[in-house]
């Protein structure tokens, strides 16, 4: 007579019902997804094909922003902040010419909303030719 109790049989689990149900749900999802082609961005960007103009040769108005949002147009410091008189110094800037391009250069600091108001301000005087001044990463400052 044997007293000693027996081991019972460690429970097996079978994987391969498992493994195939999540196959099945995942070429299920991977055929009933769907990919909008309304989501992307379509861009068509432009193309030059003249002769590279060397930057003395053009003329335009600067508008420099720094870190705290001051304006400067063409070196001369902006006073105050409000939009009346950047307007003003950029009408003194600009004379009668209205077809003049406009180049900001805001420090990487500048907050969002001081170049937004540079760019209503060229806006509301006509200046629609608007270009943004960046710095190589690889360049020396």
């Amino acid at each position: 007579m044997n007293l000693r109790p027996q081991k019972p049989d460690a429970p097996d689990i079978n994987l391969t019902p498992l493994i195939d149900v999540v196959f099945l749900l995942l070429i299920f999802f991977m055929v009933s997804t769907t990919f909008k082609e309304d989501a992307r961005l379509r861009l068509e960007l432009p193309r030059a094909d003249g002769d590279a103009i060397s930057a003395e040769e053009i003329t335009l108005v600067e508008i420099a922003i720094d870190a705290g949002g001051a304006f400067y147009v063409d070196g001369q410091q902006v006073l105050g902040k409000r939009i009346d008189t950047l307007k003003q110094a950029l009408v003194g800037a600009v004379g009668p010419r209205r077809d003049l391009p406009v180049l900001i250069k805001a420090d990487a600091q500048t907050p969002h909303q001081a170049v937004m108001t540079a760019m209503d301000a060229a806006g509301q005087l006509g200046l629609t030719r608007i270009a943004f001044a960046a710095s190589r990463p690889d360049s020396d400052r």
